[in-house]
């Protein structure tokens, strides 16, 4: 079998549609109808990537995110009947890397997963071995680790916004619209995604680099435009 995925949902037949799906692409499946079953699951099992409800009994499905982005970067898909833009806008904001409302395609969410995956894994868009680790300013990114360390701390960031991160940086300096960042966060998947979840990435990575807004040291707000870094000054 490939890859686990725990699905978290108190609808059994949700459960054994999304279930039937990603076991004929070849994925091992395991289940939680709650939020607490759910955590337990993911410590015992360590899943490569949840897809998760959001109205979950005794722990609901913002609340569990919360707790694994506490300590782990966990690909989260996030399948809900809550699909207004500000419940897809907050569930983006707390660490989701992607966000299908109900009534949903399976064969969509199966696309959602392998893309996900894809990018977690690193699979796309390979750059050469002499090229695997990125230096801007004090950051160094190593792109087979997925890790970003600013003068050699290890800052927590998520897939998301390393992959934005990532994009900002080989961009070095120009700018780049939101839909370009969109596509480098979520590729073809990206699907309705608003743009508004750029700016909530941006808020979010922005907080971890400890870069103000209004004099920013690392990324750049172009108005009507998009974003970009700041390229160092050279004499």
């Amino acid at each position: 079998m490939g890859a686990s995925i725990l699905v978290v949902d108190d609808d059994t037949k949700i459960v054994n549609l999304v279930r039937t799906y990603l076991e004929r692409e070849g994925f091992a499946v395991v289940k939680a109808a709650n939020g607490r079953a759910a955590l337990e699951v993911f410590r015992q099992q360590q899943p490569r990537l949840l897809v998760l409800d959001l109205m979950l009994p005794e722990l609901d499905g913002f609340a569990l995110l919360r707790i694994l982005r506490e300590d782990t970067d966990v690909p989260v898909l996030i399948l809900s009947a809550r699909g207004s833009a500000a419940d897809r806008v907050y569930g983006m904001n707390e660490g989701a890397d992607d966000y299908l409302p109900k009534p949903f395609s399976p064969a969509e969410l199966v696309v959602r997963v392998k893309a996900i995956l894809r990018r977690a894994d690193g699979t796309t868009r390979q750059a050469p071995r002499e090229q695997r680790q990125l230096e801007f300013l004090d950051l160094a990114i190593d792109l087979d680790r997925h890790e970003v360390l600013r003068a050699g701390k290890l800052l927590p960031v998520t897939p998301a916004e390393f992959r934005l991160l990532v994009a900002l940086v080989r961009a070095e300096g120009r700018v780049l619209s939101r839909d370009v960042l969109l596509d480098a966060m979520y590729g073809h998947a990206a699907g309705d995604t608003l743009d508004r979840t750029i700016d909530v990435h941006i808020g979010r990575l922005r907080e971890k680099l400890n870069d103000d807004p209004e004099r920013p040291r690392y990324i750049a707000t172009v108005r009507s435009a998009g974003y970009r870094v700041i390229r160092p000054v050279t004499a």
